[in-house]
């Protein structure tokens, strides 16, 4: 079982787009991947339709009364599994931020669970490195972390990377990551300057991927469905395919 957080500190840089998708991605491989929703927005709950749901048999269940994971798990049409966010999740820093021992709750739970089996689990993280982001972090193999062309998020990305470096020491371990360009237009000065210092930077951190600033990555949640059943034959589903496959050829989701 691969357990991989999909992160970024800033918001709007297409952390859940790229969860939902890679995840989407797998299933179609029939790899029964399961995804995470620690966001309390729950935004990727609700790209896969899934609204509603009381916070008892959502993550914020998990946390707030131990409830354990496999009870809460939701089989999707599309081949995902599925353990909901919910608005409570909120409310865990202030609950919990002082509980020792409180960021490894999550690896103990998955790995207490045996119901994921060799299933890769992504989990969709909240735009804040709080209890929550630590928990997926801490109970993570990699870290996926979406990014787009702009200057503030070049910069939160450098401030992330430091960020995780100084938790491989609790860890006793290196965080294997990739960075992934989101929102690319090849016709922008600004996204291929982006790319030059990002490949200098990173290296082969950086996937070669690129997704594309497709309308239609932005349209698919609001209809409850993946790129790949909205629009496959579209621009972004084309990269996410591509996407997957990278990821899965340098054994970052295995």
């Amino acid at each position: 079982m691969a357990v991989i957080a999909v992160f970024n500190q800033k918001g709007g840089v297409g952390k859940t787009t790229t969860t939902l998708n890679v995840a989407a991605g797998l299933a179609m491989l029939d790899r029964q991947p399961v995804i995470l929703d620690l966001d309390p927005q729950a935004h990727v709950s609700l790209a896969l339709g899934v609204r509603g749901v009381p916070s008892a048999a959502c993550m914020s269940g998990f946390f707030r009364s131990g409830l354990p994971l496999e009870g809460m798990v939701r089989r999707l049409g599309n081949g995902i599994r599925l353990i909901p966010g919910h608005a409570d999740l909120s409310k865990i820093d202030a609950l919990l931020g002082s509980t020792p021992g409180v960021a490894s709750r999550l690896r103990k739970g998955l790995r207490d669970t045996g119901v994921f089996g060799p299933s890769p689990v992504l989990i969709d993280c909240a735009p804040a490195l709080g209890v929550l982001s630590l928990n997926a972090l801490f109970a993570a193999d990699r870290v996926l972390i979406p990014v787009t062309s702009d200057f503030l998020t070049i910069q939160g990305l450098n401030r992330l990377d430091i960020a995780l470096q100084v938790l491989e020491q609790p860890l006793q371990r290196r965080i294997e990551r990739r960075v992934v360009l989101t929102r690319y237009d090849e016709s922008r000065p600004q996204c291929r300057e982006a790319l030059a210092n990002l490949k200098q930077r990173y290296g082969e951190v950086l996937c070669d991927t690129r997704i594309p600033d497709d309308p239609a990555l932005a349209e698919s949640p609001a209809h409850g469905l993946d790129i790949f059943v909205y629009a496959g034959d579209s621009p972004g589903a084309h990269a996410y395919r591509q996407l997957t496959m990278e990821l899965l050829d340098k054994g970052f989701l295995a």
